[in-house]
């Protein structure tokens, strides 16, 4: 957090430093987060670039309210909203593609395994309305309290907790009737 807050004060004074510090220290996590919205590795890589396009060409009027981390993550969801509605966004992606797998076990099968799992999860939640998928995305793999998906989204908490609720239950409807 402090080290974020020093990284603004260089960043606003035209250290080109402290961007590249901030890119480094977030590009992962925006762009795990663009890229489950979007299914689309190469477009969660455009908003999450954009993203940090904008922050370098404001950098000097910049106003952070908050963490720079929740900044750059609601950077990266409106980004993806735009996306979404101005219907650039591919068809599908590999979530394998998102981040690294994290497993002990280095066989073939058990790879395999996982892999398939991913896509169908994959497959699944791109079944699921983007709004309930926005909220599962956010909340799962952004780490955003329900309040924070609220405030984000402009909607109370309780329609937010309603939204995972019911897209959670739509996945595990899906993924059921996918067993069968």
């Amino acid at each position: 957090m402090l080290e974020d807050k020093i990284l603004i004060f260089k960043l606003s004074r035209g250290n080109s430093g402290a961007l590249c510090r901030i890119y480094e220290k977030y590009r992962h996590y925006m762009l795990k987060i663009a890229t489950a919205l979007l299914y689309d590795a190469s477009a969660g890589e455009d908003v999450v670039h954009d993203v940090f396009m904008r922050l370098a060409q404001s950098a000097e009027s910049l106003k952070i309210r908050s963490s720079l981390k929740s900044y750059l993550r609601t950077c990266v969801v409106n980004g993806v909203r735009n996306k979404v509605r101005s219907n650039e966004v591919r068809s599908y992606v590999e979530l394998s593609k998102v981040g690294d797998i994290a497993s002990h076990e280095r066989s073939g099968d058990h790879y395999c395994i996982i892999k398939e799992t991913s896509l169908e999860i994959a497959n699944a939640l791109r079944q699921v309305p983007f709004e309930q998928r926005e909220v599962i995305v956010l909340h799962l793999h952004g780490d955003m309290k329900f309040r924070e998906i609220a405030q984000l989204q402009a909607v109370t908490t309780k329609t937010i907790q309603s939204r995972y609720r019911y897209g959670l239950d739509k996945l595990r409807s899906i993924l059921d009737s996918e067993v069968k």
